[in-house]
């Protein structure tokens, strides 16, 4: 399994000039420092100057989509009931408990148990009957990653490749050329044991000289730059497409211009082409998206989990500053016997300057925030699952989609809050979801300032929940609290 820019002895000169610009790509191995678009805009991961101006970090979908892609390496059992709406609800729905089940190649077989995967995930357990069916039906399916999905169209891909016809047979669009190497090392791992079947980046950076005859089988790419390939330059011939999949459905739509390409390079497939198209989300844009591009779907749904604050005890505490903010942290943090503890902050200020104050006075802390880039957000959440560090401090950048089991605690060191300073409760509801997870009941602390009191009581009233005031003077009072 061979993984490549471009192939063709043209190349030699531009694969030695794309070696130093763009090594991510060559070696995929090299650790990706932050997140640029191929083709529109950059998506950094950070937000202009929170410091200043007080805004909270926020962090793009792309990047947050890589992040959770290097958090987890292994398969997470997905909570969330699958749903499955056939295109042809009178046909039987099968279902599989063992990868053999599938009667796959020898050679992927062998690539999936090398990979680690000892049987099928929930959602695999669905999917792949429907993704390896013949003829090829269509789907639409929602999957978080970590469920097994990149390797679920990975396996449907390599399933339907010839390695004795040498031309792009598998076209796969990423919204981010990191995105798009992920998949790419996927199939690589996948497919080590297929040994004529390679692989190449459609991805900004990646020039192919005019006239060159394109042999790799799976062309993995960006919106704008395989529809470059397929129209300006005439690299890819889409009538020869088997499988099209999109991937990361809700970033596409939130990339602008992503959305217009993808459906014109869907239009030019064939009609037999299987297309499977995959979102962590499905909101109604992403819905009307994806009803759009893919026809005649079977469907795959995840019941959307629900979020409750019934097994957390909230607490809040008045103070006049963030001295005194911290001074409360301090005594509940000695008075509690703490597993892990989450604190989000509102500024990256404060969050450097509460990192730094707990870590002069001993503490095992870690700072997560949108400065930081992926790769090293995902070493500091690694590191913080570990129990290396005890304390996380962190902005946003990940109140949601991180389960750790040992956080007991969750402090909101500030409250969140939109820009017309109104409680953005979502944010809170899932600040709040790091305790209290798998069944366990939680501690939430709120430290707030006199005149943040009436934000405060519009959380209570929103969420019907009591939130009790605690004096974090009263030592006796913080250790006789239950959870």
């Amino acid at each position: 399994m061979a993984s490549l820019l471009w192939g063709g002895d043209a190349g030699a000169a531009e694969s030695e000039r794309l070696n130093g610009h763009f090594s991510n790509v060559i070696h995929p191995r090299k650790n990706l420092q932050g997140i640029k678009s191929t083709t529109v805009t950059n998506v950094d991961g950070s937000v202009n100057n929170t410091e200043e101006d007080g805004e909270e970090d926020g962090v793009e979908l792309a990047a947050n989509s890589l992040l959770n892609k290097l958090i987890r390496q292994s398969l997470v059992e997905s909570s969330h009931r699958v749903e499955v709406l056939q295109k042809d609800p009178s046909s039987p729905l099968y279902s599989v408990k063992t990868f053999e089940e599938l009667r796959l190649k020898e050679e992927l077989l062998k690539g999936i148990y090398a990979m680690g995967f000892n049987r099928p995930s929930k959602i695999q357990e669905m999917a792949l009957p429907m993704m390896l069916a013949h003829p090829p039906q269509n789907l639409i399916a929602q999957s978080q990653s970590g469920t097994g999905k990149t390797a679920a169209f990975v396996l449907a891909m390599l399933s339907r490749v010839n390695a004795l016809e040498l031309f792009p047979q598998c076209l796969c669009l990423a919204p981010t050329y990191e995105l798009a190497l992920q998949t790419g090392r996927v199939v690589e791992r996948m497919g080590k044991f297929c040994v004529d079947v390679q692989v190449m980046y459609a991805i900004r950076g990646n020039r192919i000289p005019r006239g060159t005859h394109v042999t790799k089988q799976i062309i993995i790419g960006t919106p704008g730059t395989v529809l470059d390939w397929c129209f300006k330059q005439k690299l890819i011939d889409l009538t020869k497409i088997r499988v099209f999949v999109l991937d990361e459905a809700d970033v596409m739509i939130d990339t602008q211009g992503f959305s217009d390409q993808s459906i014109r390079i869907q239009r030019a497939l064939p009609s037999e082409c299987q297309m499977l198209l995959f979102s962590a989300t499905f909101e109604d844009s992403v819905w009307q998206f994806a009803e759009r591009i893919i026809p005649d779907p079977n469907i795959i749904k995840l019941r959307k989990e629900e979020l409750t604050l019934n097994n957390i005890r909230q607490y809040y505490v008045l103070c006049r500053d963030r001295k005194d903010k911290y001074q409360a942290l301090c005594n509940i943090y000695g008075g509690i016997t703490i597993g892990q503890a989450i604190i989000f902050c509102q500024t990256r200020q404060n969050a450097k300057w509460l990192t730094v104050e707990m870590m002069q006075d001993g503490h095992q802390v870690s700072l997560l925030s949108g400065e930081l880039t992926v790769d090293q957000r995902a070493s500091v959440i690694q590191r913080f699952r570990d129990g290396k560090e005890k304390v996380l401090v962190t902005t946003n950048v990940c109140a949601r989609g991180i389960d750790v089991k040992q956080v007991t605690i969750v402090v909101n060191f500030d409250l969140p809050v939109n820009p017309a300073e109104e409680p953005d409760y979502e944010t809170y509801l899932h600040r709040i979801g790091r305790t209290g997870r798998f069944g366990k009941k939680g501690l939430a602390f709120n430290m707030i300032e006199v005149d943040k009191l009436p934000l405060l009581m519009k959380i209570q009233d929103h969420f019907n929940s009591n939130i009790k005031q605690l004096n974090p003077e009263d030592l006796d009072e913080i250790e006789n609290i239950e959870y």
